[in-house]
């Protein structure tokens, strides 16, 4: 496979915060040669050790995730804490609004809702202050539990999450947060 190294690359990318084992990257790719896959993988390594890289490859619990290098936080700090008016993109809306709605909620569960990934967006509105991570849900995986935070009622000018508008009747929760 000439372009192995960029499909685990890319893989690796898209599975986000949760990373991927190597039988997860073997899985997907069809190869039944570990070796291979572990060549690649130091190859990337080893790219994103440069100094000219602002991500790197990293490996926590058997799992391969790309992550932002350390360098990079004061900046990306300074980029998400600059004041500006919310303005949010209607996904960002519409994944604020499940959130708001049926928190505490996990990303697997606003992703069946939503029927799109939405780990980038979830990132997005952590760093803008507007949900965070509260706890896990106790079963297998333990996934993330979001909640929308105080400067989520702030940007919307809310006491309380009762103040949400309710939803129309035709419309009700079940409904809308739920498949057919």
């Amino acid at each position: 496979m000439n372009n192995q190294k960029a499909l685990i690359e890319g893989l690796i990318f898209l599975a986000g915060e949760d990373g991927l084992t190597i039988e997860q990257i073997q899985h997907a790719l069809g190869q039944e040669d570990k070796q291979s896959i572990y060549k690649d993988m130091d190859t990337l390594k080893r790219e994103y050790l440069r100094m000219d890289r602002g991500i790197e490859l990293v490996e926590y619990a058997h799992r391969y995730k790309i992550v932002t290098k350390e360098f990079v936080y004061p900046y990306a700090e300074t980029l998400f804490q600059q004041e500006k008016p919310v303005h949010l993109s209607q996904a960002a809306l519409e994944t604020l609004a499940i959130i708001a709605y049926r928190q505490p909620i996990t990303r697997v569960e606003i992703e069946d809702i939503r029927g799109v990934g939405c780990e980038v967006m979830l990132k997005k509105l952590q760093a803008r202050g507007l949900i965070e991570t509260k706890s896990h849900l106790d079963t297998v995986g333990k996934p993330l539990l979001y909640t929308v935070t105080d400067a989520f009622l702030d940007a919307f000018q809310l006491e309380t999450l009762d103040e949400l508008p309710e939803l129309p009747e035709h419309q009700q929760e079940d409904d809308l947060f739920h498949e057919e």
